[in-house]
């Protein structure tokens, strides 16, 4: 197979616990070609999707992991699969680059996830179609509307619904002197709709993120349990992550979102779970191979890269 991974800069990868690095190396181990593009790379010309691409071999060297060969232009359908694994925001470059993989497939590209998804399964939002599964919660960006909310539910999260990593995340309550200017910032002025859900106390227990491939979980979840004085378990906001089989809960939430998930052809998302509540549904890039991998033993990599295998068989 010919694999093109779309993702950030090489040179910023952590590969000690980056899951594209994961899912790179247990491609090259198993014999595939391997390119690498940025986003900004795709074009079309005429009817042609096209990507200004490199090879990408990985060295056992550290810390220079890859080496690239030549870019060059060459038709998407020359690929196998396309991986898209560029961190959010979904901005406008993003919601283009989906566009163009649209385009691709109707060419008979393998596009995973597809672009169709990436637009309709924003990670904040997904969670709606499952209302039996989540935490009490309201989009808006009428502020009167969240502090009628914040005032019913007396303990709440407010975050925008375009970011990752914890980024801009804020918990309230009713008596907050800064609740106003929460509100104000977090919205932009009444011009930037946001999420706001009743705050999960078993958040001290770990945020959990619940891998799901081709609609179904993986044996091990990471539960990322927050620093003190934190109230986001995020990695990236300094939470430390340990792997814990999967609760009858955790599975049931699993279970129920896998088929939806399958249906849409989302091969890889990333559940997160406090308590018992689906809090997101991560489709752009989502991580933690590298810390369950270590701590289980279980090849989550392999798990992917297997799913990728089928689907570009077919």
């Amino acid at each position: 197979m010919r694999i093109l991974f779309i993702a950030d800069p090489l040179e910023h990868f952590k590969i000690y616990k980056d899951t594209t690095f994961a899912m790179m190396e247990e491609a090259h181990r198993r014999g595939h070609a391997i390119s690498f593009a940025e986003a900004h790379q795709l074009s079309v010309e005429g009817e042609r999707i096209l990507v200004d691409a490199h090879d990408l071999a990985i060295t056992d060297e550290r810390p220079n992991w890859y080496k690239l060969g030549q870019v060059q232009r060459q038709p998407l359908s020359g690929f196998s699969a396309v991986v898209m694994r560029k961190d959010p925001p979904f901005d406008m470059e993003y919601l283009y680059a989906s566009q163009l993989f649209t385009l691709a497939e109707a060419h008979g590209v393998k596009v995973f996830t597809s672009g169709q998804a990436l637009r309709d399964f924003n990670e904040k939002l997904a969670i709606l179609n499952f209302p039996e599964l989540i935490s009490p919660t309201l989009i808006s960006s009428e502020a009167h509307r969240l502090r009628a909310f914040v005032k019913q539910h007396q303990d709440v999260i407010l975050k925008p619904l375009d970011s990752m990593g914890g980024d801009s995340i804020f918990r309230v309550r009713p008596d907050d002197v800064n609740l106003s200017v929460i509100i104000e910032n977090i919205t932009l002025r009444g011009k930037r709709t946001i999420m706001a859900q009743r705050f999960i106390p078993e958040i001290r227990d770990g945020d959990k993120r619940i891998l799901v491939i081709d609609g179904v979980p993986v044996e091990h979840c990471l539960a990322r349990i927050p620093a003190a004085g934190e109230t986001r378990g995020n990695l990236a906001a300094g939470g430390r992550g340990e792997a814990r089989p999967l609760s009858a809960r955790d599975r049931q939430i699993a279970e129920t979102v896998g088929p939806e998930l399958k249906k849409r052809g989302i091969l890889l998302a990333g559940l997160d779970v406090i308590g018992n509540y689906l809090t997101e549904v991560n489709v752009t890039s989502p991580t933690c191979f590298r810390e369950i991998m270590e701590q289980t033993g279980v090849n989550v990599a392999g798990l992917y890269i297997d799913a990728l295998e089928r689907h570009c068989q077919h």
